[in-house]
């Protein structure tokens, strides 16, 4: 992911956790957002546990957490 996307990722999870309390809502914030400035099909996985296996374009891909809150958003499609 182009370090201008990485930056808009963390500027929108900050986002996401000042207007919402529980990990399906941010994640659902998060991918709105994504979709509508970078075009669908975002998806978002955001918790303190979790696995999942994709093989995502790494040019639209991002792991990253803040805190214990590890979040995984990708473009498919």
């Amino acid at each position: 992911m182009s370090e201008d996307m990485q930056r808009d990722a963390i500027d929108c999870v900050t986002q996401a956790l000042e207007k919402h309390n529980n990990e399906n809502d941010i994640a659902e914030y998060i991918q709105e957002e994504f979709d509508k400035k970078y075009s669908p099909s975002w998806h978002c996985i955001v918790g303190e546990h979790y696995e999942y296996c994709v093989r995502p374009d790494e040019k639209h891909y991002i792991l990253f957490h803040l805190g214990q809150l590890w979040i995984a958003l990708f473009k498919s499609g």
